[in-house]
């Protein structure tokens, strides 16, 4: 099994992640409510997509914690270990979502 790949892999989400984290910036501003600027259904719909883009920013930061987890289990040699069994992880596993930390009989139970 190839370290390297899956580091790599680790690198890309942490850069996309981090990207999207710095584009989405202003859709997560506090919503104006000031009733001489919009209608109400204009704010209900920039309320809404504020409230998405502040879920899609908590996902990115749980996504980052992981590759974070990820990363830490590489350096210390336990990324291809179970943390639930300590069985091996399939490598098909990983190259779905290399930060799964669970082998898939332990992630399903």
């Amino acid at each position: 099994m190839d370290l390297t790949y899956f580091k790599n892999q680790l690198e890309i989400m942490r850069v996309q992640n981090l990207d999207l984290q710095k584009n989405s910036v202003e859709s997560r501003k506090p919503v104006n409510l000031d009733q001489s600027q919009q209608g109400r259904l204009s704010r209900m719909d920039a309320i809404q997509l504020q409230e998405m883009a502040l879920e899609s920013q908590r996902r990115r930061e749980e996504q980052l914690l992981k590759i974070d987890f990820a990363m830490r289990r590489i350096e210390t040699g336990e990324y291809f270990e179970c943390i639930q069994c300590g069985e091996q992880i399939a490598e098909k596993r990983l190259e779905v979502d290399p930060t799964c930390s669970r082998c898939i009989e332990c992630a399903n139970n």
